[in-house]
């Protein structure tokens, strides 16, 4: 298996640093790219690293570099993740501008009909921003909102990120135990 992993300049960059550690531990390639306002998010939201998190992730690029393998389509990969994905990004990508790696890779996913998951980290959501989501949608893009449940009684922070992170890997049909299942109401519930 093989994912690209995008972050982008919004807050919620736990969820691409936890999907990076969690495809190290199953042994899935990542192709990072990070944007430079996600670095500047990543040092007011985490104690990671830009190169922490490209230690984390098999091969990484560098924002511009539009000349990097994944911006082909020739390159097979399993599809590519943008978390968190800013709104800035998202409209780049509903209108087809593809100025970086990031933008342009996602072009390259939505047209070689491979999973595009777009974890948009915003509240509340204007009327551009749900017509750029719905535009993604309609072109095969998955629009998977940073909005973790709580049946799962989430115990802290951790818990709720690892129920978005598990969201994604079913995206991609990646078995995890990164939180439990819906299991239905409970019969004295039931009513």
């Amino acid at each position: 298996m093989r994912l690209v992993v995008g972050i982008t300049g919004c807050t919620g960059v736990d969820y691409g640093v936890r999907l990076l550690e969690v495809c190290g531990k199953r042994e899935i390639e990542t192709d990072l790219i990070i944007s430079p306002a996600a670095e500047k998010i990543l040092k007011l939201e985490s104690d990671a690293e830009r190169c922490d998190l490209e230690e984390m992730a098999t091969r990484s690029y560098d924002y511009d570099n539009l000349g990097a393998p994944i911006s082909s389509g020739s390159v097979e990969t399993d599809g590519m993740v943008i978390v968190p994905c800013s709104m800035k990004s998202i409209g780049a990508m509903a209108n087809g501008v593809s100025d970086n790696l990031i933008t342009r890779t996602a072009d390259v996913t939505l047209k070689e009909e491979r999973k595009l998951v777009l974890v948009p980290r915003e509240t509340p959501l204007n009327r551009i921003h749900l017509e750029n989501l719905a535009k993604l949608s309609r072109s095969g893009g998955t629009v998977l909102p940073a909005a973790p449940g709580f049946y799962h009684s989430p115990e802290g922070i951790n818990d709720l990120i690892d129920f978005i992170v598990g969201k994604i890997l079913e995206r991609f049909n990646i078995d995890h135990q990164l939180y439990q299942s819906w299991s239905g109401f409970r019969e004295d519930e039931q009513s």
